[in-house]
């Protein structure tokens, strides 16, 4: 049975490993930068794991398949990264995810989940408006989001393809 827990220090490099897999499928359509895009630092995970913001779902034998990261947001809890391992995919790992963190906001008096993402990438917008999520209109990006997107911009991520996207906490 897989479950979820706070990930621990000496899963960091696993969840290395599980963001690079999940970026193999970019490739498939055509997304090499993104494919090749390095993973989150050890230092950033490091950083996310000791403020106790990094999930990771597990299986029987408490190996991490999927992980997610979060910041705070201008008052929200912000994904900053959830990836699943490609042999765990379209398993609803992530969902599950996405509701721990929902559930997590809640009980911290937060309103709602916040994310960045690809518009039209399958596994990316679609994905996640059918998990809950909206896109925001340009009058609703926050000044942290508007931040986000143009920290994105400036790695090299298009504009025009990047959405801010809100949901209701659980």
């Amino acid at each position: 049975m897989e479950r979820i827990r706070t990930a621990t220090a000496d899963e960091l490099t696993e969840l290395q490993r599980i963001e690079v897999a999940s970026g193999a499928p970019f490739r498939e359509i055509g997304m090499v930068d993104i494919a090749d895009m390095p993973p989150l630092s050890l230092a950033a995970l490091a950083a996310w794991q000791q403020e106790g913001r990094a999930w990771v779902t597990v299986d029987p034998d408490d190996r991490p398949l999927a992980f997610v990261v979060v910041d705070l947001v201008d008052g929200c809890a912000h994904v900053q990264q959830v990836s699943v391992d490609p042999a765990y995919a379209r398993r609803g790992v992530g969902r599950r995810l996405l509701d721990h963190v929902a559930g997590w906001a809640a009980a911290e008096g937060l309103p709602a989940l916040t994310l960045t993402t690809f518009r039209s990438v399958p596994w990316n917008g679609p994905y996640y408006a059918r998990c809950g999520f909206r896109e925001l209109s340009p009058a609703e990006i926050t000044p942290g989001l508007a931040d986000v997107l143009a920290a994105e911009a400036a790695i090299g991520l298009d504009p025009a393809e990047r959405v801010a996207m809100r949901r209701p906490a659980a």
